[in-house]
């Protein structure tokens, strides 16, 4: 029999790849903020109820980023509120997977290979990572939920003004000098490896808990621009603003690993040279917007 799925956060980078990707194999309920108001506890029950969903998939999160259209002083209550909407719902679906952040440990005290066992070791300063830090401590205590924590994720459609591969390359296909703010060792992960997570993960039911679903390593930025450069074919300058070397951001996927021993993210290189065809088949350089030089 079918799962019927339901994906929160359609209309956003990790939402609408989630329904690309497992649309055809499952059923699949994906409604917009007219169709759905997260944010209304009445209208989720609702749907909710309606729906008779296995699984649900809470990929719907209120952007805190510099170029947000939503007001980020909203981002603590807002996320919080749309998740525990769905956690009041319960037994009226089978299992809750939300995609959680790196950003839950406290940015101040990022360092390589962060584990699942230091959440709340800091707490974060910024809404965002702190809505995020509160989530996934409370999905650790229901059985029938599941927190997926992710780090960089990057590929089609995601907000090319301010993602370090997409912003770069753009500068690249215009001709202009690769940007970064201070080098800095970055864990990133196509959007397609987390989809096929994803895929793997809504077959294993039984799982729950908090798991770091990313590539298990940093790379020096400066090593990804040259990554885009050879994509590109190009000899450009790479800029970097300051001197030495930023925190690392890297999380361990040795406890994922171990559960999912059949999925292998595939190499960082071959996603970049992906998204940077990506770019050029869809014209995205010529988005004049100024990018973020760095993460």
């Amino acid at each position: 029999m079918v799962q019927r799925i339901l994906i929160t956060g359609v209309g956003g980078f990790i939402g609408s790849h989630l329904y690309e990707g497992l649309a055809g194999a499952y059923e699949v309920a994906c409604p917009g903020r007219s169709e759905l108001d997260l944010l209304d506890m009445e209208a989720v029950r609702l749907f909710i109820e309606r729906g008779q969903f296995d699984q649900v998939l809470h990929a719907a999160t209120w952007n805190a980023t510099a170029m947000a259209r939503r007001d980020p002083s909203l981002a603590f209550e807002r996320n919080l509120k749309m998740f525990f909407n769905l956690v009041r719902c319960e037994g009226a679906y089978g299992r809750l997977i939300h995609f959680g952040s790196g950003a839950e440990f406290s940015r101040e005290h990022w360092h390589a290979r962060l584990t699942e066992n230091e959440l709340g070791h800091h707490v974060p300063k910024d809404d965002y990572g702190l809505s995020k830090l509160i989530i996934a401590r409370h999905s650790n205590c229901l059985p029938w939920a599941l927190n997926l924590r992710l780090f960089g994720v990057f590929g089609p459609r995601e907000d090319m003004r301010i993602r370090f591969i997409s912003s770069n390359a753009c500068r690249g296909l215009r001709g202009e000098p690769l940007c970064l703010r201070q080098d800095r060792r970055f864990d990133y992960l196509h959007v397609d490896d987390v989809v096929a997570a994803v895929a793997q993960v809504l077959e294993r039911p039984e799982l729950s808990g908090t798991f770091n679903l990313c590539r298990g390593e940093g790379t020096l930025l400066s090593d990804i621009a040259a990554m885009i450069l050879e994509s590109l074919g190009l000899r450009l300058p790479v800029h970097i603003e300051a001197p030495g070397e930023d925190l690392e951001y890297s999380g361990s996927n040795e406890a994922f690993r171990t559960v999912m021993q059949t999925w292998s993210p595939h190499s960082l290189q071959d996603g970049v040279f992906q998204q940077v065809r990506w770019l050029q088949e869809n014209q995205a350089h010529r988005i004049t917007d100024s990018p973020s030089p760095g993460p």
